[in-house]
């Protein structure tokens, strides 16, 4: 341990973990955050973790070259207090394989299930304890070592003031009965970080809004994707460092409506686009237009279930307003009880019981309790209405039949 002057503890020797580890197996809760540099580089990695329990806090530095296996093993047998806690335990997945054990308390969570019109941890502080604190620093590069007076001072208060918000926020949630419902939200957040969220190497480069796209357009695309995600690679860039995607569709959109034609000024190419990666990139462009039709990738078809006749789009119009009304009474936003898109599945696949709706929503279990009773009145109108369009079409065809035996007879 070193900066004894500091309101926390800087941990970066295999020593002052062995003793920061002695005083974590008497901690029963313990506030986690975590510093990465995505924003700086290709290839991203934790730079920093920060805890805090029995009212101090450490920074542990993973760069220092220190073995943290029994910090992590004895970490994940805690109950952990996290803001927005997806991404850091993904990370710390990822990185080091960390899975915790205990249960876990998110408090952005608990902003969306109390309404909350402010989720950021800041805004948290500000109302809780009536403490402002800097987020300067929070998209700096983590990887610099020495780190600045300032980062050092966001990252310690990232977790300092947690375990008491986290107290204030489930006495809230406990006085409204909504304990539960935070309870079940955490663990699948927990559940889902668990999982691989990799995608199919062939499917990478399908990026946001690629829609209207045409398929020679894709073709660019594709090639444009491949070239920037090497070039990332190479550089230890994040890609839109690169190139941004609005750049990639420009340049997309521009090379299939320019055939053959170079590349001027007129592409407005970043001014670190030029020598070796301007000739690379200009190949890539060149690559794409020598492909035939056949090549050109196939535009991806919708997976995920649409309405297909006039009632489902009226069900799921209903059944929005339903959510509305319902989370505008709990004083939590619509989306929280369920997305627009679960709203869609639930109407599509004909969910009806609660657990059709977990399963097609998907939606939680307190979120399809809560939904269950409007999905119900919903589709039964459309079976009614259904059942009497029948009852209706079957009285009119014998009518139906006898004026075509009449004008045949005439």
């Amino acid at each position: 341990m070193h900066k004894p002057n500091t309101p926390f503890q800087y941990i970066d020797t295999n020593s002052g973990l062995a003793t920061l580890n002695t005083r974590l197996e008497h901690a029963n809760r313990v506030a986690l955050d975590t510093e990465a540099d995505s924003l700086h580089h290709y290839f991203e990695k934790i730079c920093l973790i920060q805890i805090s329990f029995h009212g101090a806090d450490y920074l542990i530095d993973p760069l220092a070259k220190i073995n943290l296996s029994q910090f992590l093993i004895v970490l994940s047998s805690k109950s952990l207090i996290i803001h927005g806690g997806d991404y850091d335990l993904r990370m710390l997945r990822n990185s080091f394989g960390f899975q915790p054990q205990g249960e876990v308390f998110d408090t952005m969570i608990a902003t969306q299930i109390l309404g909350y019109e402010h989720s950021g941890l800041a805004a948290l502080i500000q109302r809780h304890l009536s403490t402002t604190v800097t987020k300067q620093g929070q998209k700096s590069d983590w990887s610099l070592r020495p780190l600045s007076p300032m980062q050092l001072d966001y990252a310690y208060t990232d977790t300092r003031f947690l375990e008491f918000v986290a107290n204030r926020m489930s006495t809230e949630m406990d006085h409204v009965g909504r304990s539960e419902w935070h309870r079940e939200a955490c663990q699948a957040m927990v559940n889902s970080s668990k999982k691989d969220t990799q995608r199919d190497p062939d499917d990478a480069w399908r990026i946001k809004h690629i829609g209207k796209l045409t398929r020679q357009e894709l073709a660019y695309l594709r090639e444009l994707w491949y070239w920037r995600d090497q070039e990332s690679r190479q550089a230890d860039r994040p890609p839109f460092k690169i190139l941004n995607n609005q750049h990639l569709f420009m340049l997309a959109t521009w090379a299939a409506a320019h055939p053959n034609q170079p590349l001027t000024s007129n592409t407005q190419l970043p001014r670190h686009i030029n020598g070796r990666r301007l000739e690379l990139l200009k190949n890539s462009i060149q690559k794409a237009s020598i492909l035939l039709e056949h090549e050109w990738p196939q535009q991806k078809k919708r997976t995920k279930p649409k309405p297909t006749v006039s009632t489902e789009i009226q069900d799921i119009d209903m059944l929005r307003k339903e959510c509305a009304k319902i989370a505008k009474a709990l004083g939590i936003a619509a989306s929280v009880l369920a997305s627009r898109s679960a709203i869609k599945s639930i109407i599509c696949t004909r969910a009806k019981t609660i657990e059709e709706l977990i399963t097609h929503g998907p939606l939680l279990r307190w979120q399809a309790t809560l939904l269950q009773p409007a999905v119900t009145r919903i589709t039964t109108e459309r079976e009614q209405h259904e059942r009497l369009r029948n009852v209706v079409s079957g009285c009119l065809k014998p009518f139906s039949s006898l004026q075509a035996t009449d004008v045949t007879s005439s």
